[in-house]
């Protein structure tokens, strides 16, 4: 079972202080009767410089130390992608419980064995899928459940950024927040493992599961002589993946970190064989577009809006209060990361690939 937070504060701790933590330190400050006490880095510098920006009164440069803090509820994983396992796992035996980033982690058996350890320790343990904020989507997933839209037919959905041709979010050739997502020995799973874990969330949890997948992965030429220090530019940074659903429909994905003109674009249409729902997140979290009844034969789109929906950040904690883990699960991620080997197996292969 998960330590008990009683009437006290939720303290957490953040292991891994780049980019993204940021967003989680940011996030979890605005939840009242939460606290940032620990963090952690292995280089202590941008630790301590962590530390000051947010507050934190103790700084660690290694996760076990962090994980003897006392009175710690729970940490959150905000490490590349390689070194979740590690330290989740640790985390779930040490009666922690657990928000950890996307993917899991690099293969399909470790993904699981996360999940294993999570369930039989009894912590709370799920996974920062973010756009489950989206009141867009949680509406579209009950509205396909209720059969408005008929029997799903077709499925499109795409991620687009261009940070390797925009300096809207800085020059991605002198930042290691952006050099490791491009090597492989750093931990990247590519464009696909970054933000293809997202899409691949997005576009099953409105619609269900994915039966088999064909995927194609590129790298093209990002500098001259390829490594950057230490990075070697390996990683995929384009894909495209068609599936079939377990349902029958048809699923086709496209991301890419060249969308020239799209800074982090993710939209969804899924159409069925009685009305269509489109979701744009560049326009809204909260509207959906919706063709169904007469106006599929007018081809006319209705605007609806949705109440905001919490984060994972809020549910998280939510989760740690009830003491009982909330969807996105590590089980979900798990299963989510056999869609994404599925397709790293399409790609290597050329063949068509059963998610299993």
């Amino acid at each position: 079972m998960q330590r008990k937070t009683g009437n006290r504060a939720i303290e957490i701790g953040i292991i891994g202080t780049g980019m993204m933590a940021h967003s989680h330190a940011i996030s979890f400050q605005r939840i009242p009767g939460v606290r940032i006490t620990a963090c952690c880095d292995t280089d202590p510098n941008r630790a301590t410089a962590f530390a000051k920006l947010f507050g934190i009164p103790h700084v660690f440069s290694d996760h076990n130390q962090l994980l003897q803090h006392a009175g710690l509820t729970a940490v959150s994983i905000v490490t590349t992608d390689d070194v979740h396992p590690e330290i989740a796992i640790a985390a779930a035996r040490e009666k922690i419980s657990v928000l950890c980033e996307k993917p899991l982690a690099l293969t399909t058996e470790l993904a699981v064995e996360m999940a294993d350890e999570a369930e039989r320790s009894g912590i709370v343990a799920m996974v920062n899928f973010s756009y489950r904020r989206s009141a867009a989507l949680c509406a579209a997933q009950k509205l396909v459940s209720a059969g408005s839209i008929g029997q799903i037919r077709h499925v499109r959905a795409h991620y687009l950024q261009s940070w390797l041709v925009s300096d809207a979010w800085g020059d991605w050739k002198t930042g290691p927040q952006w050099l490791w997502r491009l090597s492989k020995s750093h931990g990247s799973l590519g464009v696909l493992g970054d933000v293809g874990i997202h899409l691949l969330d997005f576009a099953t949890y409105p619609v269900g599961p994915i039966k088999d997948v064909q995927c194609r992965l590129t790298n093209l030429t990002k500098n001259e002589g390829n490594p950057i220090g230490p990075y070697t530019l390996d990683a995929n940074d384009s894909a495209s993946i068609s599936c079939t659903y377990e349902n029958g429909a048809m699923g086709v994905f496209q991301l890419s970190r060249w969308a020239t003109g799209h800074l982090n674009s993710v939209e969804i249409s899924i159409h069925g064989d009685l009305g269509a729902i489109a979701i744009n997140l560049d326009e809204s979290y909260s509207n959906l577009k919706i063709c169904r009844g007469k106006n599929v034969h007018k081809a006319k789109w209705e605007l609806r809006s949705y109440e905001a929906a919490p984060s994972v950040y809020e549910l998280f904690v939510r989760a740690l209060r009830n003491r009982k883990s909330l969807e996105p699960t590590f089980r979900r991620g798990a299963e989510v990361q056999k869609m994404l080997a599925a397709c790293q197996l399409s790609a290597e292969t050329g063949q068509t690939q059963v998610v299993r």
